[in-house]
């Protein structure tokens, strides 16, 4: 079976709940950045999040450019958002 795409208004509704994320590829995944105060510490969440996405089987997409950190969540198996990806942003925003 696999991961069902979610609807605009059920993807708008679970963007809602988390703090500072924002669609992107017209809605069909989300996005957002964190900013740090080195490299180190950009890397040290990267490493973080690695290992959060590897427990869930959902990778984000992502760029590192000095203290900046961007990640874009969509998932690939139902050409667009699903639930996978309000999983993985909540909790990557749990480790803020």
């Amino acid at each position: 079976m696999g991961v069902s795409k979610l609807d605009r208004s059920e993807a708008e509704q679970r963007l809602a709940k988390l703090d500072d994320w924002e669609f992107s590829r017209d809605g069909d995944a989300i996005k957002r950045e964190f900013k740090f105060d080195d490299f180190v510490a950009a890397w040290g969440f990267m490493s973080r999040v690695a290992i959060l996405a590897e427990k869930q089987d959902h990778h984000p997409e992502w760029s590192n450019v000095y203290n900046t950190v961007e990640i874009e969540l969509t998932t690939h198996d139902a050409d667009g958002l699903s639930e996978r990806d309000f999983t993985l942003a909540g909790d990557i925003d749990a480790l803020r």
